[in-house]
């Protein structure tokens, strides 16, 4: 393990984007090592991640139309999920990761030897880049996984029929997720950094954004500040792709992006308000 009193900082002599982010790592590295060195620490920054992205809209889910600046974008605003819900889809999620990520990760502790921490911090321009290409990998590999998912009828049903509970998402609904989908999606988050030499602040940076992709995938609200409508020329399917796969599961199949869809025939876009009432 990195002893920290040794990590040497490294002068300010470096490129604007080294700048930006030195900083930043040198002061994880001197005061929490420990802890970003712990293989336990991807999954807290996951679990919480997705427990504070969910809250809100949770939230938002429970006002309902008291809330009528919020209400107004429902996709499907006759389907409402209750407290009952909500709290069996985070129990679910919480089972899930107490009974069997954190004993998997324990276990690979005393398989695996721990990371070293690089002393440089990643440039900018590296992080979106190498961010970029973790989303898109994980983007193919779940298009891939998924499809075959729906169309294989014994797979559907041992393993991905428990996401799809629920024809109109919410945003606990998200990590409701059976043991192989969990841990097959896990391994991807895992194993992905380490096959493009990604940096760890790298691979965290994409960790929090592809969860908080993943909550607004699930939300049930077309937001004018989602993502889908942000990045332009629909690259992202956002929450009205998702909402639509729940409603047709032969449909929309890419988590994020909507190339695979597109290209493959698979792109249904969203029922307008009133056809769904």
């Amino acid at each position: 393990m990195l002893n920290v009193s040794e990590v040497p900082l490294r002068p300010l002599t470096f490129s604007r984007s080294d700048h930006l982010l030195q900083p930043v790592w040198n002061h994880l590295l001197v005061h929490h090592q420990h802890l970003i060195s712990s293989p336990l620490f991807p999954v807290l920054l996951a679990f919480s991640s997705y427990v504070v992205f969910s809250v809100p809209f949770a939230a938002m889910d429970l006002l309902g139309e008291k809330v009528p600046l919020f209400h107004k974008y429902k996709i499907q605003p006759v389907k409402r999920p209750t407290l009952g819900m909500m709290t069996r889809s985070f129990r679910m999620a919480l089972f899930n990761h107490i009974f069997f990520v954190l004993p998997s990760v324990v276990v690979s502790m005393f398989v695996l030897p721990l990371p070293a921490m690089p002393q440089e911090a990643p440039a900018l321009g590296r992080v979106f880049v190498d961010g970029l290409a973790l989303l898109l990998v994980f983007d193919t590999q779940y298009y891939i996984w998924h499809v075959i998912h729906h169309k294989h009828v014994q797979l559907y049903r041992c393993i991905h029929a428990i996401h799809h509970e629920y024809a109109a998402p919410f945003s606990w609904s998200t990590e409701q997720l059976s043991i192989p989908e969990l841990m097959t999606v896990g391994f991807w988050s895992n194993q992905d950094p380490i096959l493009l030499k990604c940096h760890p602040l790298t691979t965290w940076c994409v960790m929090v954004l592809s969860i908080w992709m993943s909550v607004e995938d699930h939300i049930g609200y077309d937001l004018p500040w989602g993502f889908n409508r942000l990045v332009p020329f629909g690259l992202l399917g956002g929450a009205p792709a998702h909402d639509m796969h729940h409603q047709r599961p032969n449909s929309n199949y890419a988590p994020f992006f909507s190339h695979w869809d597109r290209i493959f025939g698979t792109a249904v876009p969203l029922r307008k308000k009133t056809d769904m009432m």
